[in-house]
């Protein structure tokens, strides 16, 4: 009998595993069927180019692309949080985070797309992130950005279920405890699913975490949190639905003309009518971000539900032959040309039209939060801090040798103000007064004239023969016979 070493007994299009080595790759991600004692053919990765049309890695390449502009959206809030005044941008440390959140998520997509990494380490084999530090990166951002979008959404609701439901002021406290669980329960969840489970490139350029262990150690605590979120948000709401129907049956006089409580101690006698403007009032601030939870906490209870029911389904595939024995027959038959099977491939994977749709909700995040949580108010305000610097630049220069031509015109008398057009005169000459004793010009002084804004006059030019327009007594120009009379003493007793 002949040496059959180095011979693939697998019908085309599978191979034998025996062709290749064990010590790279992630060989466990690889799809194979055991037919005989010695033989196992597993399919050629990766395995989404077998079971999906050619029209899903374009599909696939569309979602990064719109997870790219989802990240620089993520980048225009985070800036404007960092750059505007709080007038312009009504930022808070539950936004500012649940933003940064969604755009760790967001790099999961981006990094692929812009590394177009090899997803394969051989022909059987697909990468993981041991053997492809692309494949790392943008699993661990993306299993990241789930649990903090997961986590800043259910604090969020929280905070705003202590303040409707409960009347509770959150403050410091709650901040120190919001930064310590938004931050640590993901750092932690990642650590297990890298430690446990790790990622690898299932579907698509962005890897995915791998089959063992992912229910113990991401799916069940990320549900847990996610189901709370909606359990906490839902209450909330059926709060507000009981304090509107008991505002409607409160005719008391005295609520309706009342002013909400202004100290903390009073919020826990609101009588319902109060009650009702308190909450529709603190719902109309945070309308918006009941919103992009929602949204959040939907995107993430969708992927995770479906990407648990793809890993089920491709995972029997491995476990029981028959399961896919009418599809592998079938391209078997078609020699490899996976266009005449996809029919029979259906049943094996969730359909193209779901998988599109869970990669775009997730990619659409970072648009969702700039509607919602960007404002018109940015927009003029990064137009007034560019204003303000490119005016910082520019100094203007003015020489220390300018001189007005004294002419004979009476207009050589005259400074035109650029701004207001007033016309300012020079002040008129005080004559010196004669040799001897005299009473002192308690008026003598002449005062510089300022166009008021609004005012219709304006200083007259000096006349030709050098006297002043209006000789009035302000300006030491008194009659004659007066020209000695002390104005504060004239009441005085002899």
């Amino acid at each position: 009998m002949g040496n059959l070493t180095g011979v693939n007994l697998c019908p085309p299009p599978f191979w034998d595993s025996k062709l290749f080595s064990i010590d790279g790759g992630f060989v466990e991600g690889r799809l194979c069927q055991r037919v005989t004692d010695d033989l196992k053919c597993c399919l050629p990765c990766p395995m989404a180019d077998w079971v999906y049309p050619d029209s899903f890695n374009t599909m696939t390449a569309v979602a990064n692309w719109v997870a790219a502009i989802s990240a620089v959206c993520c980048v225009f809030l985070l800036a404007s949080f960092a750059a505007l005044p709080v007038d312009k941008t009504n930022r808070h440390y539950l936004s500012i985070c649940f933003v940064f959140g969604v755009f760790l998520m967001n790099l999961g997509f981006v990094i692929p797309l812009a590394a177009q990494p090899d997803q394969c380490f051989d022909k059987i084999t697909p990468h993981g992130m041991r053997t492809s530090k692309i494949c790392g990166a943008s699993g661990t951002f993306l299993l990241l950005g789930g649990w903090c979008g997961v986590m800043w959404s259910f604090l969020r609701s929280f905070s705003l279920h202590l303040q409707i439901c409960w009347q509770v002021l959150v403050g410091r406290n709650f901040m120190i405890f919001a930064q310590a669980a938004g931050w640590g329960v993901p750092v932690l969840g990642i650590i297990l699913a890298l430690v446990f489970s790790g990622v690898s490139f299932r579907f698509g350029a962005t890897c995915h975490i791998n089959h063992k262990n992912s229910l113990a150690d991401l799916w069940i605590p990320l549900l847990i949190f996610a189901g709370a979120t909606v359990i906490i948000t839902f209450a909330t709401f059926g709060y507000c639905v009981k304090v509107y129907l008991a505002s409607l049956s409160d005719n008391s006089a005295s609520t309706d003309g009342s002013s909400l409580p202004t100290y903390s101690n009073s919020v826990k006698t609101l009588t319902p009518r109060q009650a009702y403007r308190r909450v529709k009032r603190v719902i109309a601030l945070q309308w918006r971000g009941i919103a992009i939870v929602l949204i959040i906490i939907a995107d993430v209870i969708f992927f995770s539900t479906i990407f648990v029911f793809q890993d089920n389904v491709v995972q029997s595939v491995t476990t029981d032959p028959k399961v896919a024995k009418i599809w592998a027959t079938c391209l078997i038959g078609a020699s490899g040309d996976k266009n005449q099977c996809l029919n029979e491939a259906r049943s094996l994977v969730v359909n193209e039209e779901t998988v599109m749709a869970v990669l775009l909700l997730l990619a659409l995040n970072g648009v969702w939060l700039l509607f919602l949580l960007g404002r018109v108010s940015m927009i003029t305000g990064w137009s007034e801090l560019i204003r303000s610097l490119v005016g910082a630049k520019k100094k203007e220069f003015v020489s220390v040798d300018a001189r007005y031509e004294v002419k004979k015109d009476t207009r050589s008398y005259e400074m035109l103000s650029r701004d207001s057009g007033a016309v300012v005169t020079p002040l008129c000459p005080v004559k010196s007064p004669p040799t001897g004793r005299r009473t002192p010009d308690y008026f003598g002084q002449a005062a510089r004239y300022h166009a008021p804004a609004r005012s219709y006059s304006s200083p007259r030019a000096p006349r030709q023969d050098g006297s002043c327009p209006q000789q009035t007594f302000a300006h030491g120009n008194r009659p004659d016979g007066y020209e000695d009379m002390n104005p504060l003493g004239m009441n005085r007793a002899v």
